[in-house]
């Protein structure tokens, strides 16, 4: 066979194959539109729920989402009702069986304690609360500041000590307490999610002492040991030499005064005048 056709023959198979592949694959994204797309129903929220909140009907919606659903997410608003938040859920967010408290238990702050741990409520200002920056789910450190037991301020001065650390913050906001008068007044109110321990710890300190919070990275979790610092330590460095007592000064000598002394030469008087003996030497 001439080797020309022979090479014209095998161009056009090479075409052919081609544009036989082109139409497979336009033919086949056709066919695979037109076939019904498997989708999930799932509960979501309405509007963005808050921590503690108890979940009504009027919360909850359904929407479909292609493909299976999300791990853990509900499918009937049923299942949903009645039950307490446990983390914030925002608008359009599929609600999780994780995000919610178990069925039962209802709502707010007591739904969102672990087993085990507890809640431990401590009265705070705008400095102590970390200028408003402590919001729930912030992990904090505890100091207190006070004197130790047996000391005094004379010898010790005040002492600062780290009691807890990486601790989650359960809740923070305003709470209504009575003065000394019976009047209500506002206070700041910071939940922390203690161990039993740690909630007599937390107690006794905040009873006795001045706390502070310090706000941590959430993703160091590492507990140091912190060793204590005292007030006298702080100035250790800036201690001066002693002032030296100034020399009292002299007293001013007084001039000494000149006596004098009368010669008689004969008939003569005369009158002659001389210093002290102490200012010539």
């Amino acid at each position: 066979m001439n080797r020309r056709l022979l090479t014209i023959l095998l161009i056009a198979f090479v075409i052919a194959l081609g544009c036989a592949l082109l139409v497979y694959r336009i033919l086949g994204n056709r066919v695979a539109a037109s076939r019904p797309v498997a989708t999930t129903r799932v509960v979501t929220a309405v509007a963005d729920i808050k921590l503690g909140a108890v979940l009504n009907a009027s919360d909850l919606t359904t929407i479909e989402v292609t493909g299976p659903a999300p791990k853990g997410a509900i499918l009937k608003p049923e299942s949903a009702i009645g039950r307490g938040v446990i983390s914030e859920i925002y608008q359009g967010e599929p609600i999780l069986e994780s995000r919610l408290a178990a069925a039962g238990s209802g709502g707010g702050l007591a739904s969102t304690i672990p087993q085990g741990m507890r809640a431990c409520a401590i009265k705070v200002d705008e400095v102590v609360g970390v200028a408003g920056f402590v919001t729930p789910g912030m992990r904090v450190d505890v100091l207190v500041s006070g004197t130790p037991p047996g000391a005094s301020i004379a010898t010790e001065g005040t002492v600062t000590k780290t009691i807890l650390q990486n601790i989650q913050v359960l809740s923070a906001g305003t709470d209504i307490q009575k003065d000394a008068e019976g009047k209500p007044q506002q206070v700041q109110v910071v939940n922390l999610l203690v161990t039993p321990e740690q909630a007599q710890t937390l107690s006794m300190a905040s009873n006795m002492m001045k706390l502070q919070l310090v706000l941590r990275n959430p993703m160091d979790t590492k507990i140091t040991s912190v060793p204590s610092t005292a007030m006298g330590a702080i100035f250790s460095d800036q201690r001066g030499v002693a002032a030296q007592p100034k020399p009292a000064a002299k007293k001013a000598q007084k001039a000494p005064k000149p006596f004098s002394i009368e010669v008689f030469n004969g008939s003569k008087r005369s009158e002659q005048k001389f210093g002290s003996p102490e200012a010539k030497q």
